[in-house]
């Protein structure tokens, strides 16, 4: 058996029970939305490390295309607590993320938040955390392996149902409400659909020295976490992520042939940014590998709804290359060098 004929091994059954506790919690975090949405609030602030941060880039992208009420910013914890933003008041929200609810960054940037007038509010898996126990309202989800999508599913529906009771041109709630629930099968359909092909990129994959993932819009949060948090974090392979927008100012002139580029196109407003560097890359790279969200089914979400989840529905199906990429390269993606082993 070569490398390439090895595949790896998935259970949709277990996968889908990762997500019971996000599940049994999506009515109250709509409910939770709704109530802060009738509040006085017109500030949103996004506060996470590494993928929490980059997950509520997403929220942020919808939030802002169509609120006129409503401001939203994104800080990292550090960051936020060192900026200091002015602008925090009595009708500021202030949304923190981290599955463990144990950052130190994230739980010293929610004991600032304290400090100031805003309402704080956290998505984590237990309100026993540090995190839960310092925010004003902590929506959790539960023990699980799959915290990532778990924190996705809830934060959306909270910001919908917020959006849905404060901003007048929202066009996504009742979508929502009938699809979310079935994003879990959704995030399997798209793993079972990659299983076979995972291995076969994989083995072309794991001796490279250098990998481009470009994402436009909210496309560029899976291809940070992709680059970040799988590769470089779990895999220790030198990744980075750009923004498809950024591609033609600069970064595209170290395009060789022989350069590996992982290209994630969405769908919705910026898919076009996307195209035009898979136009690029077909005339001037022969090493260019494409996900489109477009291939695939996404069953039970409304198909005005595929725009939001699509970030989603790709990083599921990467989750099987970056799992092959282990394999092959006999490096667990539980292995760490310096995270929680050295001071930093």
């Amino acid at each position: 058996m070569t490398e390439s004929d090895k595949t790896i091994e998935f259970n949709k059954t277990n996968f889908i029970k990762q997500f019971s506790g996000s599940l049994s919690q999506m009515d109250s975090a709509f409910e939770m939305g709704s109530n802060i949405g009738g509040e006085n609030i017109d500030q949103v602030y996004f506060i996470g490390c590494g993928a929490p941060h980059h997950l509520f880039l997403v929220l942020e992208y919808w939030g802002a295309k169509y609120a006129t009420h409503t401001t939203f910013h994104r800080y990292f914890p550090a960051e936020f607590i060192l900026h200091n933003p002015q602008s925090i008041n009595e009708h500021s929200l202030i949304v923190f993320g981290s599955h463990s609810g144990t950052t130190k960054e994230t739980v010293d940037a929610a004991a600032f938040a304290k400090t100031t007038p805003a309402k704080t509010l956290a998505f984590t898996q237990s309100v026993d955390s540090p995190l839960g126990k310092i925010v004003d309202i902590a929506i959790t989800y539960g023990e699980t392996k799959e915290g990532y999508f778990s924190a996705f599913m809830l934060t959306l529906a909270f910001l919908s149902a917020f959006l849905s009771k404060k901003e007048p041109d929202w066009p996504y709630h009742e979508a929502l409400v009938q699809s979310l629930p079935h994003l879990p099968a959704a995030l399997a359909d798209a793993k079972k659909q990659t299983l076979q092909t995972a291995m076969e990129q994989a083995a072309l994959m794991k001796d490279i020295q250098q990998l481009y993932v470009l994402g436009a819009g909210p496309m560029y949060t899976t291809a940070y976490v992709f680059a970040s948090c799988f590769l470089m974090e779990m895999q220790w392979l030198h990744a980075y992520a750009l923004q498809a927008a950024e591609f033609f100012h600069g970064p595209f002139e170290v395009v060789e042939p022989s350069t590996p580029i992982l290209l994630l196109i969405g769908e919705g407003p910026t898919r076009p940014i996307a195209e035009r560097v898979k136009r690029f890359t077909k005339q001037f790279s022969e090493n260019t590998l494409i996900y489109d969200a477009k291939e695939f089914n996404m069953p039970g979400i409304l198909p005005e709804i595929r725009p939001l989840v699509a970030p989603m529905i790709v990083d599921a199906a990467l989750t099987n290359l970056v799992e092959s990429i282990a394999i092959l390269r006999k490096h667990p993606m539980s292995t760490r060098r310096y995270m929680g082993k050295v001071e930093y």
